[in-house]
């Protein structure tokens, strides 16, 4: 669309717009009015910044009719919420997108994962509106999956216009305000917005798109990177003070010089032994299974790549043979029976050498040791709904990891 006239920005009506889009979309109100309005006649429509400023053109404004206006306030405010600025300043990052042409096709991407929620149920759909569709691509996806199945070109060159500012692709425009600016709201401030929202969409289900549901869910459990995370947690353990460290009389300790005809061992720092236990009980899938041992591979490299150093000890109700890595396309993860970690801790302590860390991969249904093993115990938990422990009893409820383990929290993907 082109650049407005100069005029004055029509408050009367685009507040009306505002109200019938919260009327519309009662579950997206607490973001509709979190909103702070900037008039700009730089601006070719609406757009948004990630700071939650919307700056509105008033020659669009004059120009669009009520209804359609709602539509827009909705669809502005969604790619905030969903934080298609965040997401897009990652995707470039993973995917070496750089230039305004690339944050473009962010914005188309990102405009075909909200326009399926936006319209009908009391907004009209404007003609020309951006849509799936019209590259006949599949509705219902991520921004990070359109983005995958369409490059610019000139089947798309009618929407070389769209712009919906830097809360959209991460891509400062000139009529941004910055942190610095006024009205902008707090990265707290924007995180209490979302929560108000989710909560809202979740106590009211049955309003509310499958995708929102999704969104709302998430916004409630975000997602973690939980390999870095595990990854993480087990290089925390292998290097805390007291890990790979033994005496050792291969250089003697300084202090020998100050003992005529004594020689003292000196504390050495050697690579650390993991031993990783995992729970191969009936109530954990075969895919875990297969996780499972794509997380032992992550773990040896965690702690400097040798394999040699890191052993895997299948276990269900009885602990299996410790087998070391270095055969790890061949270990067998027998089980299939209840649940009892247990012994798969005192026979991954009873290895010799001892471990310096315990890695356990479970899905959590497992009584625990009452004391604190003497090395260090990392838990990574396979993910179940809370009302699915059933250790043929319905009554059942396991043990959450005890204090003393650091626990992650394992995801899909």
């Amino acid at each position: 669309m082109s650049a407005d006239a100069p005029g004055v920005l029509d408050e009367a009506k685009l507040f009306t717009a505002r109200l019938q889009a919260a009327r519309a979309r009662p579950y997206l109100a607490t973001a509709l009015f979190a909103l702070h309005t900037v008039a700009s006649r730089t601006v070719p429509t609406m757009a948004v910044d990630r700071h939650w400023r919307c700056y509105v053109s008033p020659g669009f404004v004059d120009r669009t009719p009520v209804e359609e206006l709602a539509g827009v306030w909705v669809h502005e405010v969604s790619h905030l919420l969903r934080e298609h600025h965040r997401r897009s300043d990652r995707v470039a990052k993973e995917r070496g997108l750089t230039g305004p042409a690339e944050r473009l096709r962010m914005n188309i991407a990102a405009d075909f994962e909200i326009n399926d929620d936006v319209y009908g149920d009391g907004l009209p759909r404007p003609e020309g509106v951006v849509h799936p569709e019209i590259l006949q691509l599949p509705t219902g996806q991520l921004m990070e999956d359109y983005l995958r199945q369409f490059r610019l070109g000139p089947h798309i060159q009618g929407l070389a216009w769209l712009d919906c500012g830097s809360g959209a692709d991460g891509r400062e425009r000139e009529w941004d305000l910055g942190p610095d600016g006024a009205h902008g709201l707090s990265e707290q401030e924007r995180d209490a917005v979302r929560f108000r929202v989710a909560q809202g969409i979740k106590g009211r289900p049955g309003n509310a798109p499958e995708q929102w549901l999704r969104w709302a869910e998430e916004a409630f459990h975000p997602p973690q990177p939980w390999r870095e995370l595990l990854g993480a947690a087990v290089r925390s353990a292998a290097t805390a003070p007291g890990a790979g460290e033994d005496y050792s009389y291969g250089r003697p300790a300084r202090r020998s010089a100050g003992l005529p005809g004594v020689v003292l061992p000196a504390l050495r720092r050697r690579p650390p032994r993991v031993c990783v236990v995992i729970d191969t009980s009936g109530s954990v899938s075969d895919a875990e299974l297969g996780s499972a041992l794509l997380e032992v591979a992550a773990i040896s490299r965690a702690v400097g790549g040798r394999r040699d150093l890191v052993t895997v000890v299948p276990c269900d109700a009885a602990a299996r043979v410790a087998h070391p890595l270095c055969r790890a396309e061949g270990i067998p993860l027998l089980g299939g029976g209840g649940t009892d970690l247990r012994t798969g801790f005192a026979k991954a302590l009873r290895t010799r050498p001892g471990p310096d860390v315990v890695v356990v991969l479970t899905d959590g249904q497992t009584p625990w040791p009452e004391e604190r093993p003497a090395c260090r115990t990392v838990v990574g938990l396979f993910p179940r709904p809370d009302d699915s422990w059933d250790e043929e009893d319905p009554e059942y409820v396991p043990d959450t990891p005890p204090t003393w383990a650091r626990v992650v929290h394992i995801g899909p993907g």
